[in-house]
């Protein structure tokens, strides 16, 4: 099944700015374009915007005036849904509201050819319950596009309970051809990225209400620890915080109230209080004209020990031996079968974050983890109250002699980076091993649709693939709610590789 051919009418209803992304995308690619609201003259309007948008990228030499006027000539707006009778594809996206979009696909069966592909851009709501009003749900599929369409260039196709693979492969054609990175997946609560990507916001919220550090200190450490293009908070203000709390609440209730999407009572507040973020000028951070952005928490200046003595394996953070020596600073090292460590001129311990917490040891700072431990500009350190300041002192110069910036966080198990990081690794195994996806679609998705460094399986693989179940074993021993029970199939994942290694 090939994609449709460019002389192929596509229709879009909905004329908001995704609506209008998707247009323009269709329109772009060469397809002739209607575009349909149910609201009066609203179609011409979103004709008019499309038509200045694409004046734009002819000033910015992304499209020749030629071909801004033949795609412009091709664009037209419809007062009536009759108009889209002889379109190859119809593409909604209307109110998220299921009894809407379910009455505009009984109306458009009425007007569309048998063969027509009808899809949903929805987000948050089934494809499987949209399709099945309709009275042939196998040509119904869903087109999930990020805001904004002409930019992003992920799009998932999700295939409902009933629609027809030859549907689902035309839509991932069509996608493709007009240059999207399409990726196929089952009809999932959050499908790919929405599913696999609410700990990222659920565990920085969970640090907050801890009491263990800062919005501004946690986005600090995601981003300059871990990779991430923005952290939690200040994407949520972006994003909208009413628009981020409804997709995790819709999630955790599709999956029956499952303890590992709880939505974060905190943010629920913030939801309340209308401070939704940007758009309001307010959210967790204040956005109003002449605001302070407030700074990280960030450690004054220690001196670095004159030595470490390395026990054992540093695992993912092994890379630091080799930057304490180039910074001048002896290294010891020692062999060492229980566990993993630097010890500190003064007798404390330096142990990489795993799921533990300090106050069950003596004297224990525990370190975050890094997408790179060399370009990482920021680290984050916890101790416990009854932590010898010493110890503290000691761990605080230490990475500062490595030019890092160091962010001390209460005794939080798993810290900020290495809780975040495990969780998505977790729900990733599960989502491949329950049929939601391939792992390659799930890493392209996640680095595509969300701008992670990397993706969940390529995570895992750098980490080591017994990494993420450790951690989440030790944060499930702390808090056994069953938020941090590590997934059968990432347990599946980690006693084969350990099987086979010690096999080996």
């Amino acid at each position: 099944m090939t994609a449709l051919d460019l002389s192929s009418p596509v229709a879009v209803v909905g004329t908001g700015t995704m609506g209008q992304g998707i247009a323009q995308v269709a329109l772009v690619a060469g397809h002739p374009v209607r575009l349909y609201d149910a609201v009066p003259d609203r179609a011409r309007e979103a004709a008019a915007a499309i038509g200045a948008r694409l004046d734009r990228l002819v000033e910015k030499g992304r499209l020749t005036a030629a071909d801004r006027d033949a795609a412009r000539a091709r664009l037209r707006p419809a007062d009536d849904l009759a108009e889209l009778a002889d379109c190859a594809l119809v593409v909604e996206a209307v109110l998220e509201r299921l009894d809407v979009k379910q009455e505009l696909f009984r109306a458009l069966e009425d007007v569309v050819s048998p063969d027509c592909l009808l899809a949903t851009n929805t987000s948050s709501l089934s494809v499987t319950a949209i399709g099945g009003a309709l009275s042939h749900p196998g040509r119904f599929v869903g087109l999930h596009f990020f805001n904004p369409a002409p930019l992003l260039p992920l799009v998932e196709v999700v295939s409902g309970f009933a629609t027809d693979v030859t549907s689902a492969t035309r839509a991932y054609e069509t996608a493709r051809a007009w240059g999207k990175t399409p990726v196929a997946c089952a009809d999932t609560p959050g499908f790919i990225v929405n599913r696999i990507a609410r700990p990222f916001y659920a565990e920085a919220f969970a640090v907050y209400e801890a009491q263990a550090a800062d919005p501004a200190t946690i986005d600090a450490v995601l981003r300059e620890s871990g990779g991430f293009r923005m952290g939690a908070f200040e994407l949520t203000d972006l994003i909208g915080q009413d628009v981020n709390e409804s997709v995790t609440h819709s999630v955790w209730q599709s999956f029956f109230q499952d303890v590992r999407f709880t939505p974060s009572l905190a943010q629920r507040r913030l939801v309340e209080s209308g401070r939704l973020g940007r758009k309001t000028g307010r959210g967790w951070y204040d956005h109003r004209e002449g605001a302070e952005r407030p700074e990280p928490h960030t450690a004054e200046k220690r001196q670095p020990p004159a030595y470490v003595v390395a026990e054992g394996d540093l695992g993912p953070a092994s890379e630091l031996l080799a930057m304490i020596r180039e910074a001048g600073i002896q290294v010891r090292e020692e062999d060492e079968d229980n566990g993993s460590r630097l010890v500190l001129p003064g007798g404390g311990q330096l142990v990489l974050t795993d799921g533990q917490t300090s106050v069950e040891f003596r004297d224990v700072v525990y370190f975050d983890l890094a997408l790179d431990y060399r370009k990482a500009t920021r680290i984050a350190l916890s101790a416990s109250q009854d932590t010898g300041a010493r110890t503290v002192s000691e761990a605080t110069g230490l990475f500062q002699a490595l030019g890092k910036d160091v962010s001390l966080i209460g005794d939080v198990p798993g810290m900020i980076v290495a809780r975040t990081v495990a969780r998505i690794i977790d729900l990733a195994h599960d989502a491949v091993a329950k049929g939601v996806a391939t792992e390659e679609d799930v890493d392209t998705a996640m680095r595509l649709g969300v701008n992670y460094p990397l993706g969940p399986f390529e995570w895992s693989r750098r980490l080591g693939r017994t990494w993420a179940c450790s951690v989440l074993d030790d944060l499930h021993q702390r808090d056994p709610s069953g938020r941090y029970a590590p997934s059968l199939a990432l347990y599946r994942h980690s006693f084969a590789t350990e099987k086979r290694e010690g096999a080996s």
